[in-house]
């Protein structure tokens, strides 16, 4: 369900600022991202987990203000975020 170190570290030199950024919003929005795509297909498997279904929708809330967040702070960084992730408002 947690995404490996290897594939973190892929996702934070995708979306990093600068080459040692790890903590900006982007980063943050694509590590919650992928946990979010690995805990859905959990839960296609296990649809009764309801401790799983409880952290995939506080991660899901958790997301949406970040991406609420850059929004309002930058508009254009957020168009690019949503196509770069796939994601859908």
């Amino acid at each position: 369900m947690s995404i490996t170190n290897e594939r973190k570290t892929e996702v934070i030199q995708t979306h990093a600022r600068t080459p040692e950024d790890t903590g900006s919003p982007e980063v943050q929005i694509a590590i919650m991202s992928e946990r979010i795509k690995n805990l859905s297909e959990h839960m296609k498997e296990h649809s009764k987990d309801l401790h799983s279904r409880r952290g995939l929708i506080m991660l899901v809330g958790k997301r949406r203000r970040l991406l609420d967040y850059i929004k309002r702070k930058k508009p254009q960084v957020y168009v690019d975020l949503i196509k770069a992730l796939g994601i859908r408002k």
